[in-house]
C-alpha cells in the first residue's frame, strides 16, 4: 500500500507566524526606544544638576574672601530654586512611567504568541525505542561526536547501534586528512568505490585527482605533475577531455600558477566544496542521507510547531479532540526540503489522498480519488460517467490505482 503524508502545505501558516513575529519585534523596538529615551533623559537631567552645582561652587569660591554668610545663603537659595525648577524627580518619574508601561505590555505580547506548553501539540505515538536510540546514536556519529555516541549506546544498552560508528569513523578520518591537504585516503576510497560512484553519476574521483595534480604542480614541479597526470588521468579521457586539457595547460605555468588564467584552481573554496561533496557521496554509498534524520525531524517540527500550537488552543477552546484525526484540519506549511512523500489532493472532493482513499487514474488520463469515482459512478463499476474535466465517458472498473 502506498504511504501518504497526513499534512497539507500552504503559505498561510508561515505568513501568519511571520506577522506574529513582526508584532513581537515592534513591541520589542518600542521597549528599547523607550529605554534609550529614558536613559537619555536621565543623563540630561544629571548634566543639568551637575552644571548648576558647578556654577554654585564657582560663585562661592570666587567670593570666598569677602562673602558673608548671608551671601552664601543667597547663592544656595538660588541654586535650590533652579533645582526645583528643573524638577528632576518629576521628569524622571514621567519618563520611567512610559518605560514601565512598554515593559509591562511586552511580556503579554510574547506570552500570547508563544505558548510554553507544547505537550498537547503532538500525538502520542508508540515509537520503537530501539529505532529511536539508533537514530540518536547515528546522529552523534555522523556529527563526529564519537565519545558521546559511545556513551549513549552504553547507557541505552543498544550494542547493535555501534554498527553505525565504523563507516562514519572512516568518513571523518578522511575529512580530517583533507583538512591537512592530504588527499591519499580520499583517493583510496574513491578507487575502492569506483563502480558505485560511476553508477551514481558522480565525478568526485576526477575532482580529487584534479586537486592532487594542482598540489603536486605547486609543490613538486612540472615533471612530477606530468607523471601523476599520465598515471591517473587516462580513465577519464573519453568523458572529461576538456577538463584534462585545462589541467595540462597548467603545466605551462609551473611555479607561477597564481598569475595564470587558471589561478582559480588554487582557491581554498575547491577544498571546501569537495569535502562537502565527499560527505554527500560517502553517505549515499552507505545508504544514509546527507542530513541527519534527527536534525531534519527537529527542524521540521520547529517550523510546524506554531501552527499546531494555535490549532491546539482553538480545538481546546471548542472542546474538540484533534489528536485522533487522520488528517489535520488546517494546513501546515513546511519547506520543500521537508517534503519526502508524494501528495495528491482530489480536484473534486478537495480531500487529500490516503491509503483508504487512494488516487485513481481514469482511462481519459485524469486522476481523482477513489471515493470521488465511487460517488460519480454511483458505486457501479460498469456504469459510465462523464469525467469532470473532459468529455470522456469513464467506467469505474477501468480506473487504475496509482502508487507513489
Amino acid at each position: 500500500m502506498a504511504h501518504f503524508t497526513l499534512f497539507l502545505c500552504s503559505s498561510s501558516g508561515t505568513s501568519e507566524f511571520k506577522m506574529e513575529l513582526s508584532s513581537i519585534k515592534d513591541a520589542f523596538d518600542r521597549v528599547t526606544k523607550k529605554q534609550k529615551s529614558s536613559s537619555s533623559k536621565f543623563q540630561e537631567i544629571i548634566e543639568q544638576i551637575g552644571h548648576e552645582i558647578e556654577q554654585t561652587l564657582s560663585r562661592i569660591q570666587s567670593g570666598q574672601d569677602s562673602a558673608s554668610a548671608t551671601d552664601h545663603k543667597l547663592i544656595l537659595r538660588d541654586v535650590k530654586a533652579k533645582l526645583k525648577e528643573i524638577a528632576p524627580l518629576s521628569q524622571m518619574e514621567g519618563t520611567q512611567k512610559d518605560l514601565n508601561i512598554a515593559l509591562s505590555k511586552y511580556p503579554k505580547i510574547v506570552e500570547k504568541s508563544f505558548n510554553p506548553d507544547v505537550s498537547k501539540a503532538y500525538r502520542n505515538v508508540d515509537f520503537d525505542i530501539r529505532t529511536v536510540n539508533q537514530i540518536i546514536s547515528s546522529h552523534f556519529y555522523r556529527e563526529g561526536q564519537f565519545d558521546i555516541g559511545d556513551s549513549f549506546i552504553h547507557e541505552s544498552g543498544e550494542a547493535k547501534a555501534t554498527a553505525d560508528k565504523s563507516p562514519f569513523l572512516e568518513m571523518y578520518q578522511i575529512l580530517e586528512a583533507m583538512k591537512s591537504r592530504n588527499l591519499e585516503p580520499a583517493l583510496n576510497w574513491a578507487a575502492t568505490n569506483n563502480n558505485q560512484l560511476k553508477q551514481s553519476g558522480s565525478d568526485i574521483e576526477l575532482k580529487l585527482h584534479r586537486l592532487q595534480f594542482v598540489e603536486i604542480l605547486q609543490n613538486n614541479g612540472r615533471d612530477e605533475a606530468l607523471k601523476y597526470a599520465r598515471t591517473f588521468f587516462a580513465p577519464f579521457a573519453s568523458s572529461q577531455m576538456a577538463e584534462i586539457q585545462k589541467l595540462m595547460a597548467c603545466l605551462l605555468w609551473a611555479g607561477r600558477l597564481d598569475s595564470s588564467p587558471y589561478s582559480e584552481l588554487l582557491s581554498p573554496v575547491h577544498w571546501d566544496k569537495l569535502a562537502e561533496e565527499f560527505t554527500r557521496q560517502f553517505c549515499n554509498l552507505i545508504g544514509q542521507s546527507y542530513d541527519s534524520p534527527l536534525s531534519v525531524t527537529i527542524a521540521a517540527g520547529i517550523q510546524g510547531l506554531p501552527i499546531l500550537l494555535k490549532l491546539m488552543n482553538v480545538m481546546n477552546s471548542k472542546k474538540h479532540e484533534w489528536q485522533s484525526m487522520k488528517q489535520l484540519p488546517v494546513p501546515v506549511d513546511l519547506d520543500r526540503e521537508f517534503q519526502f512523500h508524494s501528495m495528491f489532493v482530489c480536484p473534486v472532493s478537495r480531500d487529500m489522498a490516503s491509503e483508504e482513499n487512494p488516487p485513481m487514474l481514469m482511462s481519459c488520463g485524469h486522476v481523482l480519488c477513489k471515493q470521488s469515482i465511487t460517488k460519480l459512478s454511483k458505486n457501479n463499476n460498469t456504469r459510465p460517467f462523464k469525467c469532470p474535466y473532459c468529455p470522456s465517458e469513464v467506467e469505474a472498473g477501468q480506473c487504475r490505482q496509482l502508487y507513489f
